[in-house]
């Protein structure tokens, strides 16, 4: 599903209860149905361009955020990045709208907009799309993806071509790009002129080392609270989501689905955008109208 020309984004900033600022891409008419965007850890607002540009193609006013500790936001200033700091980043973006948004989130982004909607007192969002994630995930695929963002968290990489090796050798079923620009995005450049990823240290030296049994509860509650339409968009190929754990979850759910994205692993939308994207528009066209 390809844009025919990329609409023009504005960048909106959003001040949060703690003080942390953060920072945003916005497509489409503000008078738009909203939908809220969310990265998954160690990402930035950039993995949802083309998505958002396409949304605000079918009409949705698509805002993309840089969450907390990544992208250009603030960090906590606490170090604190524990997931209720997330959800409730969430829950202020969610009620800031004059109409309740679809939240569209990715791993972190969906675990966060999943208690966030799921623990609310009152309804917050229109519809929820969970990219990948769900209240059990496989632990082996936990730590891969915990390792790799770790990886050169400090020392960083001295050029961009660096750094495009330690992905190719991370993702090597995802073609490597022709162009840097995007990987640009992503990192950080330091006064010492080397490159490192574009998330707060403190974020990943916080993480817990494995999912816990409290938490797989604590996100299957709020699941089951929601009245409101869910999709699960799984990656086919994903080292997080099997499909067990996907039937598993929704058959818990009448009001919930899910579909598999072949050819993409845990980073659906960075792996293949367009098959993505278009599952997402097929999703909200179903929704009643708001």
């Amino acid at each position: 599903m390809g844009i025919p020309s990329e609409p023009p984004s504005v960048e909106r900033r959003f001040r949060m209860a703690d003080g942390v600022e953060l920072v945003a891409d916005a497509w489409g008419a503000p008078d738009h149905p909203p939908a809220l965007l969310l990265h998954g850890g160690g990402q930035t607002r950039h993995a949802w361009k083309r998505t958002a540009a396409v949304l605000a193609g079918h009409g949705y006013y698509a805002t993309a955020i840089d969450q907390r500790g990544h992208g250009d936001s603030g960090w906590s200033a606490d170090g604190n990045y524990e997931i209720d700091r997330f959800a409730g980043d969430v829950h202020r973006l969610a009620t800031g709208f004059a109409r309740r948004p679809v939240l569209i989130g990715a791993s972190l982004g969906g675990i966060a907009s999943l208690i966030a909607a799921g623990e609310a007192p009152a309804s917050i969002a229109a519809a929820l799309v969970l990219v990948d994630i769900t209240p059990r995930v496989d632990p082996a695929g936990v730590d891969r993806i915990r390792g790799f963002m770790a990886t050169h968290i400090e020392d960083g990489f001295a050029t961009l071509e660096e750094a495009a090796d330690a992905i190719a050798a991370y993702l090597p079923h995802r073609p490597r790009p022709k162009s840097l620009d995007g990987l640009r995005k992503n990192l950080r450049h330091g006064t010492d002129g080397r490159y490192r990823w574009h998330y707060d240290p403190a974020f990943v030296r916080g993480m817990p080392r494995r999912t816990d049994d409290d938490r797989e509860a604590r996100l299957t509650a709020a699941a089951r609270r929601l009245q409101i339409p869910i999709l699960l968009v799984r990656g086919g190929s994903s080292e997080l989501v099997s499909e067990d754990i996907a039937r598993a979850f929704v058959a818990q759910l009448p009001n919930a689905r899910y579909v598999d994205v072949h050819g993409a692993a845990h980073m659906v939308a960075g792996d293949v955008n367009d098959p993505f994207t278009e599952q997402v528009v097929t999703f909200l066209d179903g929704l009643p109208s708001p």
